[in-house]
């Protein structure tokens, strides 16, 4: 598995977050439609630092670029400790298991450092890839959600996948 490092965005991820997503945006569609300027990046950052949500950014340690971003949103306490995960991978990482490792060490720090019980991803049934990803850390498919997200300005269905902190994590 290669080497990643992750970390809460900063600021002064905006330039080359927007570049990233810019140069990925093919890659990215139809599955996902992240910020491509600085009002987005700004909307975006804002929810990671005022919400209950945690923005990651994945980064490979050797060359120090992007290789994605990792949210951990949507975070209720009390008796449910729960969250959303969501993730998206950059065109020139793509393939060679870096946002598997992101996202490992991402459900890693939900569960240890956070301290949530359950992380639920929603993946439409046509994104291959990003089933897969999940399904390599012990995910597991929960059900189906018709027409459950806007994406792209249209209501996609999704299917619902889980782990639970004490879930055998690969």
């Amino acid at each position: 598995m290669p080497q990643v490092i992750i970390a809460p965005v900063r600021q002064s991820d905006a330039d080359e977050l927007i570049a990233a997503n810019i140069a990925s945006r093919a890659y990215h569609a139809p599955w996902a439609y992240p910020f491509l300027d600085r009002d987005g990046f700004d909307a975006w950052f804002g929810q990671t630092v005022t919400g209950p949500n945690i923005g990651l950014v994945a980064r490979d340690p050797g060359s120090g670029g992007i290789v994605g971003v990792v949210n951990i949103s949507q975070m209720v306490w009390g008796g449910f400790r729960s969250a959303f995960l969501g993730y998206h991978g950059m065109v020139g990482f793509a393939g060679q298991g870096f946002m598997t490792e992101a996202v490992r060490l991402a459900v890693a720090h939900a569960f240890d450092a956070v301290g949530l019980h359950r992380l639920e991803a929603n993946i439409q049934p046509g994104n291959h890839p990003s089933i897969a990803l999940v399904k390599r850390l012990g995910f597991r498919k929960e059900g189906f959600s018709p027409k459950y997200l806007k994406i792209g300005g249209v209501w996609c269905d999704h299917e619902r996948w889980a782990l639970l902190s004490d879930d055998p994590r690969s």
